[in-house]
């Protein structure tokens, strides 16, 4: 049994070390350098330690407003895609002609470049000297008036970084919840059948529980990517998003340590942790849900 035990760990050696040189000691080393007041990575010095860097971040305007990007980012898309991606895993399975050809055609966006397909979006939105979008042409079409959904009011800007994020998630999320619901035998549906139970109490009965585990599967990871934001607000807005008033917490870190107003490493790192803390807390809250909801 030791001599088992010896080699099961020799084999989780190479996952242990990877794991503690690229993503434990980098969480170390951000919350150490999170209470350098004034750090400076070139002479690695600083001027003392303390709070100093958590006070500043959270009463940074910018940050405060990629907070309230990010968390609407987070409660618009998370269950929207997650609901969207139910309804239509449910309607492939549903048919069995072109079930694969279907399958494939809502998969594409995921193997396509994240940032192509912001530009699309930046063209299909923006309104131009030349033209306002085709998304304004249908505006206008029903008798609307065009809307800068790029450059124009807060709501159009949040509205097209929601349905684009939205579009980027929902292929993986439809794979997921094809494959769960071909796992759930026929026996308990015809069971169901036989004692008189419609569409929708089968659906809440047998599929939803069913399927509940890749379900949380898909709320905890949508909660923890919509938290780790950026390139998607950076495809549709540009890399001054502070200008555009759509930077996410990621972005603020990024614009901290390499940006316009970068070279602050310990504001950077500060604004790290918390994130850390937001996506800790969020995690352990839906692990707490899940003792009650889904069933393994």
């Amino acid at each position: 049994m030791e001599k088992q035990n010896l080699k099961g760990w020799l084999y989780l050696l190479p996952a242990m070390l990877f794991l503690g040189v690229f993503m434990v000691y980098p969480l170390i080393d951000v919350f150490i350098y999170s209470f350098e007041e004034n750090f400076n990575s070139v002479s690695q010095s600083y001027t003392g330690v303390g709070l100093h860097n958590y006070l500043y971040v959270l009463h940074d305007p910018y940050f405060l407003q990629a907070v309230q990007n990010t968390f609407l980012l987070v409660i618009i898309t998370v269950p929207l895609s997650t609901g969207l991606a139910l309804l239509i895993s449910l309607g492939l399975s549903s048919i069995s002609k072109l079930r694969e050809l279907f399958q494939t055609i809502f998969f594409l966006p995921y193997v396509t470049n994240t940032l192509a397909v912001g530009l699309v979006f930046m063209i299909l939105f923006e309104k131009t000297a030349y033209t306002d979008g085709m998304v304004n042409m249908l505006i206008n079409f029903f008798g609307g008036e065009s809307v800068d959904f790029i450059t124009g009011p807060y709501w159009a800007k949040m509205l097209v970084l929601c349905f684009y994020t939205i579009w980027v998630v929902l292929p993986f999320k439809i794979l997921v919840l094809t494959g769960a619901l071909a796992s759930v035998g026929d026996t308990y549906y015809n069971a169901a059948k036989v004692d008189g139970a419609n569409s929708l109490r089968r659906f809440t009965r047998i599929t939803l529980p069913m399927i509940s585990p890749s379900v949380f599967y898909l709320v905890v990871t949508g909660f923890i990517g919509a938290f780790k934001a950026y390139s998607d607000a950076v495809a549709l807005f540009g890399t001054d998003l502070n200008v555009a008033g759509m930077n996410t917490i990621v972005g603020y870190v990024y614009d901290m340590l390499y940006g316009a107003s970068g070279g602050y490493p310990s504001y950077a790192s500060a604004a790290a942790i918390i994130l850390f803390a937001i996506v800790l807390t969020i995690t352990a809250i839906n692990l707490l849900v899940s003792r009650k909801h889904v069933h393994y």
